[in-house]
C-alpha cells in the first residue's frame, strides 16, 4: 500500500511506530527525491522511497521498522545528494550522528500529577549537567532524580530545567540547540527524561522546560539547508534568508512567517507538555522573537503572533500549566491577554526586581543603598497581578557573563566572609517574601560560589558545610508557601511597604491575601551593619504578633549575631500611617517575619 494511502493519523511529520512497522514524514519542499535509510534496509538509498503530497511533505511506510534502529533521510535536490537527521526525531545517537526511531511507550502510571497554583510556587532553576554530576562526568537525569528528596526537604515545588534539546557535544547552557525535538543524549534521552518528570511529580514537585525559539543552533545544525535550498548563503527553508537572520547567537533565527516553521515550533512546545508531561515552559529572551536587533522599535510581528498562538493553546488545553517570558524590557504586554494585544504569557522574569536588588544587596557602602529603590523593586509588577513577575537574586545568566554568585560578588574567597553570608541570605529573604514567583539557581541554599560553568557540578560538600544556612532557607520557603497555616499574606497578591527610614536602611511591609488572623504578615528588613534596639514599626492590626522568623537567629551560623527578638504586642500608639504599632529589635542585615495565630 502506497504510504500517501495509508491512514491519516500516519501521515504525520516524523517517525510513528505502529504494529507493522513505522511511518516517516519529512518537509521537503525543494526535494525532487527523498528516501528513508537505516538499520532496516542497510541504509540503502534506493529501499524505501518516500512519496510527496503538494505541500511538500514526504512520507514512507516502512514494514518491519521498529523503535530503537537508526534512521536518517535521503535528499536529492538536483546535484546535491543530502544525508539529514529527523527534524522531529525525539532521540539522536549524538547531535552529529543520525535518529533513532522512539515509540511513546513508556509508562506514566497513572500520572495525573496537577503544578501548584501560581501564587504557591518556588521554583528552583536547575541545570542537569552539573546539578549532580561529577569531576569530568555529566550530570543526567538518573543523578539528578536522586537529589529529589533533597529538594522536597528544601520545600521546593517547582524546577525550572535549563534547556534540554540535544547540542552540540555533551557540555552546554543547552541554548544552543541542533535538534530541537530530540531529548540530550548526554544526559539519558527521552525515556530518562520522562521517568525523571514522573519521580519529580511523585515528590509533590512540577517539572517546566527551557525552550529556545529565538534561534536555533548555530552547530551541529541539520536544519541549516536542510532540502538544498537557500537564498543569500542563509539557512534555508527553516529560517530567514535575509536580513532578519542575524541574532547575537548566530545567523539562525527561525523563520516565524512560514506556516510550516510556525507549526514545527508549535508542535516542539506542545510536545514537551503533552508526551514528557511537563508543567509549563519558560522561553529563552523572547525579545529577539519579537524584534530582530533587541530593539523592540524593530518589531517581527510574526514572532510576537507565534508566541501568542502557543500561548493562548497552552492556557486552553492545559489549564494550570505556565508559560514563562525571559525579556527582561518590562514590557507588561507580554503577560497581558492576547485579546488585548498582549502576548499572553503567565508571568515573566522581572528585570525590574532582580537588577535593583542585587545592586542593594551587592554594594560596599551602606550608606549607599537606597531603600527607595529596594521598595520600588517590592512593589513593581505587571498588570495589576504580581505573579506575573518571577523575582530573583540569582539565575543562570545573572551568574555568568562577567558576573558571579551574590556571595562571591560581595567576598571572592572560597569561604565567604559574613557580610557576603549575610546579605546574599537577606537577598534571598527579600525574593521569598516579596510578591511574585520566588525562583532560586541551583546550590544557591548552601552558598554556591564563584559563577556558573557548565564544566563545573555542584559541589555537594558545601550542603554540609553551610547547612545552617541551608536551615535558613528552608525556614523562609515553608512560610512562603504557607505550611502551617499563618502565613497566607506571602501568597497573596497585596503588599504595602509602609516604613522606609533611609538613615537607619529599614523597610517594613505587610503582605495579605484576604487580611486577617493567620494571613496578615509583616516583613521586616535591615539592609546595613548596625543593630537597633527598641525600634518602633507600624503594625496592620491589634493583638498578639508571633515572630516566625529572625534572620539573625544565631542557628544559621557562626556569621549571625542572634540579636534576641520576640514576639510583641500590638499598642494602640498609630505609627506609619497604621493603627497600632510595636517596638522590636533587629540585628545587622536581617529579616523578621511576624504573624498572627
Amino acid at each position: 500500500m502506497s504510504a500517501l494511502e495509508s491512514s491519516p493519523a500516519t501521515l504525520s511529520l516524523g517517525a510513528f511506530c505502529h504494529e507493522e512497522g513505522v511511518c516517516f514524514g519529512v518537509w521537503a519542499p525543494n526535494a525532487t527525491a527523498v528516501s528513508v535509510i537505516g538499520d532496516f534496509n542497510g541504509w540503502d538509498a534506493s529501499a524505501h522511497p518516500c512519496e510527496a503530497d503538494e505541500k511538500g511533505n514526504w512520507f514512507a511506510n516502512v514494514q518491519g521498522a521498529k523503535s530503537g534502529q537508526g534512521y536518517k533521510f535521503c535528499i536529492v535536490n538536483g546535484e546535491q545528494h543530502l544525508h539529514r537527521i529527523d527534524p522531529r526525531a525525539r532521540e539522536v545517537t549524538n547531535s552529529v550522528g543520525h535518529g533513532l526511531i522512539t515509540d511513546n511507550g513508556f509508562d506514566w502510571q497513572g500520572d495525573s500529577f496537577a503544578p501548584p497554583p501560581f501564587n504557591e510556587m518556588v521554583i528552583y532553576e536547575l541545570h542537569i549537567g552539573t546539578f549532580n554530576g561529577a569531576e569530568n562526568e555529566v550530570g543526567s537525569f538518573q543523578s539528578a532524580c536522586e537529589k529529589l528528596p533533597y529538594l522536597k526537604e528544601l520545600g521546593i515545588n517547582v524546577i525550572e530545567l535549563m534547556p534540554l534539546a540535544e547540542f552540540a557535544g555533551d557540555y552546554s547552557w543547552g541554548y544552543n540547540p541542533a535538534h530541537p525535538f530530540a531529548v540530550e543524549t548526554a544526559y539519558g534521552g527521552p525515556n530518562e527524561l520522562k521517568n525523571f518528570i514522573l519521580r519529580a511529580h511523585q515528590h509533590g514537585i512540577a517539572v517546566l522546560i527551557d525552550v529556545v525559539y529565538n534561534h536555533f543552533g548555530p552547530s551541529d545544525l541539520d536544519l541549516w539547508q536542510f532540502d538544498g535550498w537557500s537564498e543569500n548563503g542563509k539557512g534555508g527553508i527553516y529560517f530567514y534568508n535575509d536580513w532578519r537572520s542575524a541574532t547575537p547567537w548566530g545567523d539562525s533565527r527561525p523563520d516565524y512567517g512560514r506556516n510550516e516553521v510556525r507549526q514545527y515550533i508549535y508542535d516542539n512546545a506542545i510536545m514537551w507538555l503533552d508526551e514528557y508531561h511537563a508543567d509549563g515552559l519558560r522561553y529563552d529572551m523572547t525579545l529577539y522573537m519579537r524584534s530582530v536587533d533587541g530593539d523592540e522599535n524593530n518589531s517581527l510581528a510574526d514572532g510576537y503572533s507565534l508566541a501568542q498562538w502557543i500561548n493562548r493553546d497552552v492556557a486552553k488545553r492545559f489549564p494550570g500549566k505556565i508559560t514563562i517570558a525571559e525579556d527582561l524590557r518590562n514590557n507588561r504586554m507580554l503577560t497581558e491577554r492576547e485579546s488585548v494585544g498582549g502576548a499572553h504569557f503567565s508571568s515573566q522574569w522581572d528585570a525590574g526586581f532582580v537588577h535593583p536588588i542585587r545592586e542593594q544587596i551587592i554594594l560596599v557602602e551602606d550608606a549607599h543603598r537606597s531603600m527607595h529603590t529596594v521598595c520600588n523593586a517590592i512593589r513593581h509588577k505587571y498588570n495589576l497581578d504580581v505573579f506575573q513577575r518571577v523575582i530573583y537574586t540569582e539565575s543562570h545568566d545573572e551568574v555568568a557573563n562577567g558576573k558571579q554568585r551574590v556571595v562571591s560578588e560581595i567576598d571572592p574567597s572560597e569561604e565567604p566572609n559574613r557580610y557576603a553570608v549575610k546579605r546574599s541570605t537577606l537577598g534571598a529573604c527579600v525574593v521569598l517574601t516579596s510578591p511574585g514567583i520566588p525562583m532560586l539557581l541551583q546550590g544557591q541554599e548552601f552558598l554556591r560560589d564563584r559563577w556558573f560553568d557548565d564544566g563545573r557540578p555542584i559541589d555537594w560538600n558545601r550542603c554540609d558545610k553551610y547547612a545552617s544556612v541551608l536551615q535558613l532557607y528552608r525556614d523562609v520557603i515553608r512560610l512562603r508557601r504557607n505550611l502551617d497555616g499563618f502565613s497566607a499574606g506571602l501568597t497573596g497578591q497585596n503588599v504595602n511597604v509602609y516604613h522606609l527610614d533611609d538613615e537607619s536602611k529599614m523597610i517594613a511591609m505587610h503582605r495579605w491575601k484576604e487580611c486577617g488572623q493567620r494571613d496578615d504578615v509583616v516583613v521586616v528588613f535591615k539592609f546595613s551593619e548596625s543593630q537597633l534596639k527598641n525600634y518602633r514599626i507600624g503594625l496592620p492590626r491589634e493583638g498578639h504578633w508571633r515572630l516566625r522568623f529572625n534572620g539573625d537567629a544565631d542557628l544559621y551560623g557562626e556569621h549571625f549575631d542572634g540579636i534576641q527578638t520576640d514576639h510583641v504586642e500590638a499598642e494602640a500608639h498609630p505609627y506609619d500611617g497604621l493603627s497600632h504599632s510595636t517596638q522590636i529589635a533587629i540585628g545587622a542585615y536581617s529579616c523578621l517575619i511576624f504573624s498572627q495565630d
